[in-house]
Order: C-alpha cells, then structure tokens, then sequence
C-alpha cells in the first residue's frame, strides 16, 4: 500500500508539473512508466491525473471563464480552436492510433527534441499582440489545428499551442494564456474518451483515485501560477533547454 502511494505521489508530481509546461505530459508520464515499471497506474489513474489538472485550471481561470457569457467572441473562438484536436483525438483513439504513439521511447525522444528547437525559433522575437484585440476566427483555427500534434507523445500541447500563439506574433503571456484556456475542452474531451474506455473495465473509487485527483489539483494550479509569473519575465529558454538534455539523456537510453 505504502508503494502504491509513492507511486502515485510520483505520478501526480509529474501530470501537475508537466501538463501546463511546454515540455509535454504524456512523454514525461510514459518515461516515468517505462523506467520505473509502476504497478498503480490504470487507466482510471490516467483519468484521475487529469481531472486534478482539469479542475485545477478551471479554478484557476474561473472569472474568465464566467466572464465568458459577456464575451460570446472569446467563448466563440476557444470553441473554434478545439473543434480540430476533439475530432483528431476521436479519430486517435477509436482507431486504436493512440496505442501505437503510446510508450515509444524513441517518438518521445525525437518529439521532444525537434518541437523544443521548433519552441526556440517562435520565441526569439519579441511580439505584442493580444488576446482582446488581435485573436480572430482564422488564428485561432490554425492554432487549434497545430494542437493536433499534440496527440503525438513528446510534442507536448502546451508546447505547441504557445508555439503557434508566438508564430502568430502573441506576446508570450497571452500566448500561455490562449494555450491554458484551450487545455479546457482538450484535458476535458480526453478525459471523456479514457473514462468510455475504463466504464467496460471493473473498477471502484478508492483512496489512490481520491490521492491522484487531489495532487494533480495542487500540483497542477501552483504550475500554471508559477509559469504566467514567470512568462512574464524570462523567455522559454530554460524549457528548451531542458528538452534538449531530456532528449539526449532518451538517445543515450534508447540507442546504446
């Protein structure tokens, strides 16, 4: 029991930490996996993990989004931007795609390297467009459709939203802050789809759901405060950075 709840504790750490950084959740959550050869994680775990990050950056984001009844633009164009990655994830996961992505360590660590150098090149220059006055229905669309590479382990969504959101010349605040509100309907719409994989399976809510659902929340919410404080001063670079030595450290593993 004591292990299972390290392990969980591990897990947690990890989806909270990673899941709101551009350093991709999956990836690191598959590694830990992969490595260390857990025995707690299940699907409805994985389900768990994410409905602590989801509720986590509900919270966090709660007068915005209750703002949004005033806003019809805003909710209009966040519904916009999620159409792509809820019709690919859908596609994903019924074909059983999601499987052949999953738990490949050499994906994770060719991903991680080129879309962390991709991430470096968007956030070179110095943009200021905003969210209440520069995002309309065709930036929006294509930063939705870039999410879809997030199905790819290793890209990371954070990552490639707040890459895209750079391309199109959004400060890097309201670049973090159009990727955090559209990990709404993206965490959420995963959750939906692993949670009709795990109703055929036999399973009951126990103290491991309610630890991995409460650590995900805690650690996920101060991820998402520490990072639009730091955004707000430094660049992406040390992100970019840690890519790089995570993807070195993967070759070494994979390739000797």
């Amino acid at each position: 029991m004591f292990s299972n709840i390290i392990e969980i504790i591990i897990l947690s750490i990890v989806q909270g930490v990673s899941e709101f950084l551009p350093i991709s959740s999956s990836a690191h959550l598959n590694i830990v996996e992969i490595i260390f050869e857990f025995n707690s994680n299940s699907l409805m775990i994985d389900v768990s993990l994410h409905l602590g990050s989801l509720l986590a950056i509900i919270f966090y984001f709660r007068r915005e989004l209750l703002d949004l009844r005033n806003n019809q633009k805003l909710l209009s164009l966040l519904i916009i931007g999620s159409i792509p990655i809820v019709i690919a994830g859908y596609i994903v996961s019924s074909t059983g795609l999601v499987n052949v992505l999953e738990n490949n360590l050499k994906i994770i660590a060719w991903t991680t390297l080129i879309f962390g150098i991709i991430l470096y090149l968007a956030d070179k220059s110095k943009f200021d467009k905003k969210i209440s006055s520069n995002l309309n229905f065709k930036t929006i669309l294509y930063i939705g459709l870039f999410q879809i590479l997030a199905l790819i382990p290793g890209v990371s969504r954070a990552g490639i939203t707040i890459t895209a959101a750079r391309l199109f010349k959004f400060n890097r605040f309201d670049a973090s802050k159009i990727s955090f509100l559209l990990a709404i309907p993206a965490i959420a719409g995963a959750s939906v789809l692993q949670l009709k994989n795990a109703v055929g399976q036999n399973f009951e809510f126990n103290y491991l759901i309610l630890i991995s659902i409460t650590l995900s929340f805690l650690f996920s919410y101060f991820t998402v405060k520490f990072f639009l404080d730091y955004i707000n001063k430094f660049s992406l670079n040390v992100f970019v950075i840690y890519r790089i030595i995570i993807s070195i450290i993967l070759f070494i593993i994979i390739y000797n």
